[in-house]
């Protein structure tokens, strides 16, 4: 399985951003289901999930505290990678 993703460390707090599709988003089950299918490969870690539109905006969901954090910064500022599992 091979899914785009970030770890980031921003005042203190360590997270990660895996990229889903936006239809993830829609629902609580499907968000959880996947948050908590990658919580694995990101212990310890809160984990945000994101999506973007057609015009390429993002939306986040997780932690609020978080989610205020990253609704500040463009998304070309986030280290993106590749992770293959």
């Amino acid at each position: 399985m091979q899914f785009e993703g970030s770890v980031i460390t921003e005042q203190g707090v360590t997270f990660a951003i895996v990229i889903v599709k936006r239809h993830v988003l829609q629902s609580a089950s499907s968000r959880e289901d996947t948050r908590d299918g990658f919580q694995p490969y990101f212990r310890g870690m809160p984990v945000i999930l994101m999506a973007q539109d057609s015009r390429g905006t993002p939306t986040y969901h997780g932690r609020n505290d978080i989610v205020k954090f990253l609704a500040n910064i463009h998304v070309s500022q986030i280290p993106w990678k590749r992770y293959t599992v």
